[in-house]
């Protein structure tokens, strides 16, 4: 069984722009996963954090995972990457979280899908609709009906 999966990537530490293309480049190498779809990236400010402006995209995935090993593949992978956590909201290297995998809603002790506050950030929703217009948050309903709520948040699209 394959299941959709939405990943939201973010760095703001040494040089973020390559840093998020070649996250994205190895996404698409996970085992039993194909890219199906990327955003732009986004040039955004930081949001209940500090540190310099973030690289954000929004990749889609096609994928055989579940979602636990997706999300322990996508903290090997900012381990890979040189991410530390010494505080709350620190600065990244990368960042990716897993922010749908297909109409499933899941609270575990370690993973919240749909990601908790995906509708509340421009950098995560303009992203996203950017590649699926139409995506549905489950529980939720359609993801347009929150750009609104972030328009006033400052995003550049870069490429």
């Amino acid at each position: 069984m394959s299941f959709k999966a939405k990943i939201g990537i973010g760095a703001n530490l040494g040089d973020a722009r390559h840093t998020v293309s070649l996250a994205i480049a190895r996404l698409a190498q996970l085992p039993q996963t194909s890219l199906t779809a990327q955003s732009s990236l986004y040039q955004t400010a930081p949001v209940d954090a500090e540190g310099d402006d973030y690289v954000n995209a929004v990749v889609e995935i096609h994928t055989a995972l579940t979602a636990a090993s997706l999300l322990l593949s996508l903290q090997e992978l900012e381990l890979a990457f040189g991410r530390e956590r010494p505080y709350r909201h620190a600065p990244r290297t990368l960042d990716l979280d897993l922010l749908l995998y297909g109409d499933q809603q899941i609270e575990t002790d370690t993973l919240t899908v749909p990601h908790p506050r995906m509708t509340e950030r421009a950098f995560v929703l303009l992203p996203l609709l950017q590649i699926d217009p139409l995506v549905d948050i489950p529980g939720k309903g359609p993801a347009h009906q929150f750009a609104d709520a972030v328009a006033a948040q400052a995003i550049q699209q870069i490429t």
